[in-house]
């Protein structure tokens, strides 16, 4: 393209050159921030009437420009809008088009703002609108995990510590951990939310505008909870951007842990669960194999995510006050975690209810780890013995049955009087995994009443929190 052929620059007016190909295209932001526009478009409507309020504009120059906005954000939802990388960013090429359109009433758009609190207020509003996206997700994926919780309340797994059969639990109240931990990060999305959601507009460049603009109107308009209150912060603050990566970060390390669970229990080693062959692929080489690639490539995303907050806290940490070049570079991170999660998410909610649960699988393994042993010791608590004694009689107990290859519940009183007088007949009670499992009758604990009781309680939150928005 020929220097006369260019788009004439909003900007050049100071400068005797133009941009040198390379830094023109080094410095662009369009190829990526074009997501935006519709947040833009939105944003400047917005602006060009509180403009019109005030008696910057008038009713037929903003007639005009809104009319020409919601003309080009046809177009470019249509994929006939024409992005240029000569006019730098989603802003520029959509004033642009504008003024092309309805003349130099285009021009007039830009008063008491700059591009410096108009992209600060189009990643707020697109990051508002995502996090909406991302929290019906998670809700979506809650309600996929309450109902196979439901099914499976009192279907009986071990349960694991240090990655060793330690206590018999129920694959119900193991999920109810899982909601726990998504629900957590829902809750820091909705809290991240309202920091989001502060308008920069009418911050101008950094110091705000000597036109008579009236700032709360503006936010009103766009559903933002109230201007920012200090112009330089404004336009400058990238932490809203940092906070979501944040959370973001701790959702995927908790797919990841879930990704991890998913991958042992599918193994044939295990065979806790089938997976639908949907979510698998197979080998090019063994035709026996069934890979769980869904959890493995959530597993791996993880990093990506973790490592776009690493990019983001670097971004900001030299900067001074105000706005900065290197702020550009906030975006594509941004981008790729919203796009990641988003991605993570549906493919688990979907995932999720198409369990296959082989509960005799799970059965047989907490038979196999000497599961009851606490039950054990607590037993012998509750006849008199001190928890310590009681502990060292049950490991003894357990290395008796070891030896014979037996599980607790297989050797005879005869053979457990030995260890303590203590025990008699209804120890028998004590030993097998239902009596294990339902003696943890309390808030919080794995008795198949008690996983009925969180799941209620989990379906009440979900409502409530879908009520209060």
């Amino acid at each position: 393209m020929s220097n006369d052929d260019r788009p004439k620059k909003l900007w050049e007016g100071r400068f005797t050159e133009t941009t040198d190909d390379f830094v023109e295209s080094f410095t662009a932001s369009v190829q990526f921030d074009q997501r935006m526009a519709t947040q833009d478009i939105k944003g400047s409507i917005a602006h060009a009437t509180m403009l019109e309020s005030t008696g910057i504009l008038t009713r037929t120059e903003l007639e005009a420009i809104r009319i020409g906005l919601e003309d080009i954000s046809v177009e470019i939802s249509n994929g006939n809008f024409s992005w240029s990388v000569a006019l730098e960013d989603v802003h520029m090429n959509i004033e642009k088009a504008l003024t092309d359109r309805i003349g130099d009433v285009g021009k007039k758009l830009h008063t008491g703002r700059s591009r410096n609190d108009q992209v600060a207020t189009d990643l707020r509003l697109y990051l508002r609108d995502e996090i909406d996206i991302i929290i019906a997700e998670i809700r979506r994926l809650q309600r996929g995990i309450l109902d196979l919780a439901e099914l499976q309340a009192a279907t009986i797994m071990p349960g694991f510590t240090h990655m060793q059969v330690a206590q018999p639990v129920t694959f119900g109240h193991h999920l109810m951990a899982w909601f726990e931990m998504i629900e957590r990060d829902c809750q820091r999305l909705s809290d991240c939310r309202s920091r989001v959601n502060i308008m920069p507009l009418g911050a101008a460049a950094l110091a705000g505008t000597s036109y008579p603009i009236d700032r709360q109107m503006t936010a009103d308009l766009l559903g933002f909870d109230r201007p920012g209150y200090n112009s330089l912060d404004s336009v400058s603050d990238r932490d809203f951007v940092i906070e979501f990566a944040a959370v973001a970060s701790l959702i995927m390390n908790h797919l990841s842990r879930w990704s991890e669970e998913l991958v042992f229990w599918t193994s044939p080693l295990v065979d806790f669960i089938e997976l639908p062959d949907r979510f698998c692929t197979g080998s090019s080489i063994m035709p026996q194999k069934k890979n769980p690639d869904v959890p493995e490539l959530v597993r791996g995303k993880s990093g990506r995510v973790t490592g776009h907050l690493m990019s983001l806290l670097m971004l900001m940490k030299g900067q001074p006050l105000a706005y900065n070049k290197d702020n550009q570079e906030d975006k594509e991170p941004l981008f790729d975690t919203i796009d990641t999660i988003k991605d993570c998410l549906r493919v688990y909610a979907d995932m999720i209810p198409a369990f296959s649960v082989k509960a005799e699988k799970m059965r047989n393994a907490a038979l196999k780890g000497y599961a009851t042993a606490t039950d054990l010791a607590d037993y012998l608590v509750r006849k008199g013995l001190p928890f310590r004694d009681a502990h060292e009689v049950v490991g003894q107990l357990v290395h008796h049955a070891i030896g014979k290859q037996q599980d607790l519940a297989e050797l005879s009183l005869e053979e457990m009087c030995r260890f303590s007088d203590l025990i008699e007949n209804d120890i028998f009670d004590f030993l097998t995994l239902e009596g294990s499992v339902t003696a943890r009758n309390h808030i919080g604990g794995t008795a198949p009443e008690q996983v009925l009781q969180a799941i209620t309680r989990a379906r009440q939150t979900i409502k409530q929190a879908e009520s209060a928005n």
